[in-house]
């Protein structure tokens, strides 16, 4: 199997400007060309551009791989190793890349050439990670940092898959149950930091390797926030008369996709000391408003039922990635916008 320099790039988490370069200095020059001069890489590239991608995770510069590459064969079996080490040691990496190395690592100890699909994909998770999140922020999130909490992710949607195939609806209370479970863990597993939820969220859904080693696709995450959502519905219920509530069910879902990034932007305000008398805290609190008014409607007195609500069901923050401080800071910024309302 021949790969164009682009389909390599793709497959690999690397850029094609970084293979150009590779190839421009000596680092990796593709096994063959097409007639009209484009690159091609094959099977045999791949072992070498996997030491390179390995020793550049050590720290080491393209001068010092390319002097290191040409000096006596270090087995690539031991360069395994030592990232499986340095990945461990650091806890800076996902526990998938961890074991896809480990299998690597088994291959070439015994001879075998590992397959090109498998080899791709372990080096595109090399790249992956460092594209959303810094090395601090991982140590921060459990989710991606540490192996008895994948191990607990792995049950959940064991959990949630078997119940969804069995036929659940978002109205089912086992359903329910376990979508709560989720996005609690999900607070847990993230530090409650909302920003780091909402790259997580981009990370999978722009990396379709994401959602092939979690089995996290697309209907199992509808799946889950449609049931969050009713959970959430439900437990307003007792607070609002029928056509409060009919307008709450019908509306509730049609922005929740809005939340995640609000949230975050105003999470990232506070922890920037950002006044909330600041212009852009105030657009923020508009816009929370404006979510909010989608669902609850612009009546003062149903609105009033909805802060009642808060105050007396603690459920309905759990999940949330919303705190009493954050609602506070909202709060003070909602009062001047309020003020310039009247004026």
């Amino acid at each position: 199997m021949l790969l164009k320099i682009g389909e390599l790039a793709r497959l690999t988490g690397l850029t094609i400007r970084t293979l150009h370069h590779y190839d421009s200095i000596g680092l990796l020059s593709p096994s063959a060309r097409t007639p009209a001069g484009y690159r091609l890489y094959q099977h045999g590239d791949m072992d070498r551009l996997h030491r390179i991608m390995a020793l550049r995770k050590f720290g080491l510069s393209l001068a010092d791989i390319a002097n290191a590459l040409a000096g006596p064969d270090l087995p690539l079996s031991a360069i395994v190793a030592q990232q499986i080490a340095m990945l461990e040691r650091q806890i800076a990496q996902a526990s998938t890349l961890c074991v896809r190395l480990r299998t690597l690592q088994a291959q070439l100890a015994q001879g075998q050439a590992p397959e090109l699909a498998e080899w791709l994909t372990t080096m595109e998770l090399m790249t992956m990670y460092d594209k959303y999140f810094s090395n601090e922020e991982l140590q921060q999130m459990p989710l991606l940092s540490d192996a008895a909490v994948e191990q607990e992710w792995k049950a959940l949607v064991a959990s949630v898959r078997a119940v969804k195939d069995a036929g659940a609806g978002a109205d089912d209370a086992q359903a329910q149950a376990l979508a709560t479970q989720w996005m609690v863990k999900l607070v847990r597993d993230t530090g409650a930091h909302p920003g780091l939820f909402a790259r997580l969220n981009s990370m999978h859904a722009q990396e379709p390797i994401m959602q092939a080693t979690t089995s996290i696709d697309a209907d199992l995450m509808q799946f889950i926030i449609a049931a969050f959502n009713a959970s959430r519905i439900a437990l307003y219920r007792p607070f609002l008369d029928a056509q409060e509530y009919a307008h709450l069910a019908a509306n509730y879902g049609k922005r929740s996709g809005e939340w995640p990034a609000l949230i975050a932007a105003v999470r990232a305000a506070i922890d920037a000391h950002t006044p909330p008398t600041d212009p852009a805290v105030l657009q923020l609190a508009r816009q929370w408003m404006e979510l909010f008014h989608s669902y609850a409607g612009t009546n003062p007195a149903t609105q009033l039922k909805f802060r009642q609500a808060h105050q007396q069901e603690p459920r309905l923050m759990e999940g949330s990635f919303v705190d009493g401080a954050m609602l506070q800071y909202l709060g003070a910024a909602m009062a001047v916008v309020a003020q310039e309302k009247q004026a």
